[in-house]
């Protein structure tokens, strides 16, 4: 299981693909809101330099990339099909802000959660964080690696419960 991931941003990262340059091998890229035009180059980098990559809410994207899937909230359109066909070694995720993110990564077989957020984030000005003593909880209820998402820096991420199995971020890149 990837222990950093690095994801995109439709406003402040975009294109994620030189952030991806600097990520150590077996590192996640969780390419969110990506422009289609792009994923093919991302997926050819990712395979390049042995990072794990992942779609966000695109199954159709991801099958065709032979990528991993991040289910949002939201869901994933075509996430039948991705279960039915997906590769071995694509990743599923599922994001998890509360109990019903952990009741559908276990119905999914999710591979990973990522619990977020865990501080508070500049992608959610004002939005309350979960705390560690919340998160944990999450985690340890989840039964599947959870990774830390939401206001995770190199100080913070210090001082994340050591049930984490990973920690993902955006600012973190830029």
């Amino acid at each position: 299981m990837p222990r950093l991931w690095l994801l995109s941003d439709p406003a402040r990262l975009p294109d994620p693909r030189a952030a991806a340059l600097r990520l150590p091998r077996g590192s996640a890229v969780l390419a969110r809101g990506v422009a289609p035009a792009l994923l093919p180059g991302l997926a050819l980098l990712c395979r390049q330099r042995g990072l794990r990559l992942l779609v966000g809410g695109d199954a159709r994207a991801a099958l065709a990339l032979g990528a991993g899937l991040h289910v949002p909230e939201r869901g994933a359109p075509g996430l039948a099909a991705f279960l039915l066909a997906r590769r071995p070694g694509a990743l599923l995720s599922v994001a998890v802000h509360g109990r019903a993110g952990l009741a559908r990564a276990r119905r999914l077989g999710a591979d990973a959660v990522l619990i977020s957020p865990v501080f508070p984030t500049r992608s959610h000005p004002g939005a309350p964080a979960l705390g560690l003593h919340a998160w944990a909880w999450m985690a340890r209820h989840a039964a599947r690696p959870a990774v830390a998402l939401g206001g995770v820096d190199a100080r913070s991420a210090r001082r994340l419960p050591r049930i984490a199995r990973g920690f993902a971020a955006i600012s973190w890149f830029l």
